[in-house]
């Protein structure tokens, strides 16, 4: 199963985190970053604020980055 597979399953649970299946890391979903209510700037995978608070060039990486996806 892909991350975003498993992504998906754990934000329509409404969980905060789930299990990446190829790393074994603990990624926060984009429903717990969305009630956080701001972009962190750590430039999390699943941000939905498009990683405003992330700079240079970083910001630009991670961007053309899910773009590819």
């Amino acid at each position: 199963m892909s991350f975003e597979e498993v992504h998906h399953q754990a934000d329509v649970q409404g969980a905060d985190t789930y299990v990446d299946p190829d790393s074994g890391y603990t990624v926060l979903t984009a429903g717990y970053l969305r009630r956080r209510g701001h972009c962190c700037g750590s430039g999390c995978r699943h941000c939905p604020y498009d990683y405003e608070a992330v700079s240079e060039p970083r910001r630009s990486a991670l961007r053309r980055g899910r773009a590819e996806r």
